[in-house]
């Protein structure tokens, strides 16, 4: 007769008792592929939302908007938007994948994420709206004249850098044991 080891419950969830490489890598790819998505765009926008600021080319009126515009964006997009939604659900989506993956998820982890697949209605409906509505703002502003592209494109740069800084720190948590608790949008497994 073997005797079986008394299996603690609190060790058997510590943060790097039950995982290994696959779990690493696959949570790893799905965070850092969604940051490298900010870090393009924030590169991207970044000298936009300078320009004006450089060139000395805001009117008192404009620079107040400017101040006023990054300040509600810090609040409503980075705060709001990111860091109380977007970001625990981005991190839960890549700890919930890195638990249990499959090879097509694992390789398309930052899309996975982004719950741009593997999603409850609500959670597909949303994320390829705002998809949408990102890539015609993006075009709106491709067309929008400085000052005024500037002033935008810092408010989006401020909410980007927020995002990407609280996604960092929810994934050190998640690797540290506390995962984010978000509305994950999986679909219903119910039979």
């Amino acid at each position: 007769m073997s005797a079986r080891l008394p299996t603690n419950a609190a060790s058997a969830s510590s943060p790097v008792s039950a995982r290994g490489l696959v779990y690493y890598l696959t949570f790893s790819w799905g965070v850092i592929g969604v940051l490298l998505l900010f870090a393009r765009a924030i590169a991207r926008l970044t000298p936009m939302a300078l320009a004006p600021i450089a060139e000395s080319s805001l009117s008192p009126l404009q620079s107040a908007i400017y101040v006023a515009w990054v300040l509600f964006n810090a609040y409503s997009e980075g705060y709001r938007a990111f860091q109380r939604s977007f970001c625990p659900r981005v991190v839960g989506r890549a700890h919930q994948l890195a638990a249990a993956p499959t090879l097509l998820r694992a390789l398309l982890a930052p899309l996975y994420c982004l719950s741009l697949f593997h999603a409850n209605r609500r959670g597909l409906t949303l994320a390829w709206s705002m998809l949408a509505i990102i890539a015609g703002l993006v075009w709106l502003l491709g067309i929008t004249p400085q000052p005024w592209r500037g002033i935008v494109d810092g408010g989006v740069v401020v909410a980007l850098a927020w995002g990407a800084l609280v996604i960092v720190i929810l994934a050190v948590r998640t690797l540290l044991g506390s995962p984010p608790r978000a509305k994950l949008n999986l679909p219903d497994t119910r039979a």
